[in-house]
């Protein structure tokens, strides 16, 4: 048990250093090469620091663990929410200027109430993983083209001024971008090889363990670039981090692996963690667009309440695996 404890460890601190320098080569060749800031917001960094779901979900599920890549993927956008959010809103009220964040929290609620339906037969095939990566593919191109119609948004700003903030040549920005992608390969095979003999050892599913330990090691990524972005005062970019993340997870991270190797559900998943993880999606929804006239806002209170639930449902999945359930 203690090679595969130390293989997770060791996997998750290079999946994270390896993230970190992903992102960061991958933002920073993307605005060299002229693309909007508002789009480096949107997709570099908003989706690319969901790249360590993506690399363990589709290497567990190639290996046969697609409990696994589920439960990473819904339980990486239950800790974005309470873990990240919730945290980062305790520590500094988070205000909500953005027009494409508050177009993409109804997206995010919508794409999370259809991931139900393609539950709900307790099983997602390949069919709903390419329908669910289809509306990825759609999304990613609505927001290219709504990146070209131009148009100021905080994003955009607070995209330029983080990435002012780390200038790095073209030719760098190419080389950390490959190298973090390496690295995020190599460090996601060492994390699901150790999670896999961990979840046998103490006798429960893969899923269990990618709901727990698996889901908040690879948010890591999420956690310190929102750190980063709130010590800045970039309200809006920690925001749509979260929601780009939960986006991909949802969509990209789920149907990659159920078209790799259909995911069987069981209905636990529906009644504990889905539902969970649509609470809090609509919870953040109605604190960062607002409504009667509130303007779009996530206080310390708001904060404090997401970060109790994530406490609370961590709490009780680790007792799962305590106790040998799942």
């Amino acid at each position: 048990m203690l090679l595969p404890l130390v293989a997770v460890a060791a996997g998750l601190v290079l999946l994270v250093w390896s993230a970190e320098r992903f992102v960061d080569g991958a933002a920073a060749t993307s605005r060299r090469l002229g693309v909007s800031p508002l789009l480096v917001g949107m997709l570099v960094i908003g989706f690319g620091t969901s790249a360590p779901e993506l690399m363990v979900s589709a290497l567990a599920a190639g290996q046969g663990n697609p409990g696994l890549a589920l439960g990473n993927g819904y339980g990486s956008n239950i800790a974005n929410i309470g873990m990240i959010l919730g945290l980062m809103a305790v520590i500094t009220p988070l205000a909500v200027h953005s027009s494409v964040i508050r177009r993409e929290l109804p997206l995010l609620v919508g794409v999370t109430l259809l991931s139900a339906l393609l539950m709900w037969g307790g099983m997602i095939g390949r069919l709903e993983g390419s329908l669910l990566l289809a509306l990825l593919a759609g999304m990613i191109g609505f927001s290219i083209w709504q990146a070209k119609r131009g148009g100021s948004d905080p994003l955009a700003t607070e995209t330029e001024e983080s990435l002012a903030a780390h200038p790095m040549s073209l030719r760098a920005g190419l080389i950390w971008t490959f190298v973090g992608l390496a690295l995020l390969v190599l460090s996601s095979r060492v994390l699901v090889w150790g999670a896999v003999e961990i979840a046998l050892g103490f006798g429960v599913s893969d899923l269990i363990i990618g709901l727990t330990i698996v889901a908040v090691g690879t948010s890591l990524p999420e956690l310190a670039s929102s750190i980063s972005a709130l010590r800045r005062g970039e309200h809006d970019l920690v925001v749509g981090n979260v929601v780009g993340s939960n986006l991909f997870n949802t969509l990209g991270v789920v149907g990659l692996a159920a078209v790799i190797r259909p995911i069987e559900v069981g209905g636990e998943v529906l009644l504990r963690d889905w539902s969970l993880m649509t609470v809090m999606t609509v919870l953040m929804t109605v604190f960062a667009i607002g409504w009667k006239g509130r303007p779009g806002r996530i206080n310390r209170l708001e904060g404090a309440m997401l970060l109790a639930m994530f406490v609370g449902y961590t709490a009780f999945m680790v007792r799962l695996v305590v106790q040998g359930g799942g």
